[in-house]
């Protein structure tokens, strides 16, 4: 039988109090529960191959974030099907967003893209509540910030050390 660890085994020296401290002035967050239906203008952060968990099904999962209003920074998916009824939809959806041909799915999704997307909100026979993404469109790319701190492009440093 193993010994229970106690809350003064896994802080630190002086963790406790300060952590006791915070409980106490801390309030509970709130369950998250999907968006309202609505119009939304959030950027694509990611797209990413996966296959369903229940029936392995392959996809392509694009994650979407809120950038304005009410909600900005929640975030919400659309799953994209990789199966033969689906693809006419999954094919339509990804030419919005400049995939051409399957192989590209290899490959990072260029970043910035900013979209205005219509969500829905979907109720399952069990009272169970989720989002769907029924359109959506990019209306522009945001060209993202390069940190002073990032190394400089390759291209760059070959046509340095050509001179």
């Amino acid at each position: 039988m193993s010994i229970r660890k106690s809350l003064s085994d896994i802080l630190r020296a002086g963790d406790r109090e300060r952590i006791a401290s915070t409980w106490k002035s801390t309030k509970a967050a709130d369950d998250f529960r999907p968006l309202p239906g609505g119009e939304y203008i959030a950027r694509i952060e990611k797209g990413e191959l996966e296959a369903s968990r229940t029936k392995g099904t392959p996809g392509y999962k694009l994650e979407f974030q809120v950038i304005e209003g009410e909600h900005d920074g929640r975030r919400f998916w659309l799953d994209l099907w990789l199966t033969e009824a689906a693809l006419p939809m999954t094919k339509r959806d990804l030419l919005k967003i400049g995939v051409e041909s399957i192989e590209q799915l290899d490959q990072p999704l260029p970043q910035g893209m900013v979209c205005r997307v219509k969500l829905a909100l979907r109720r399952e026979d069990d009272g169970a509540e989720y989002n769907r993404v029924r359109t959506f469109d990019v209306i522009r790319v945001d060209v993202p910030e390069v940190s002073p701190f990032a190394p400089p492009p390759a291209s760059a440093d070959a046509s340095e050390a050509g001179k």
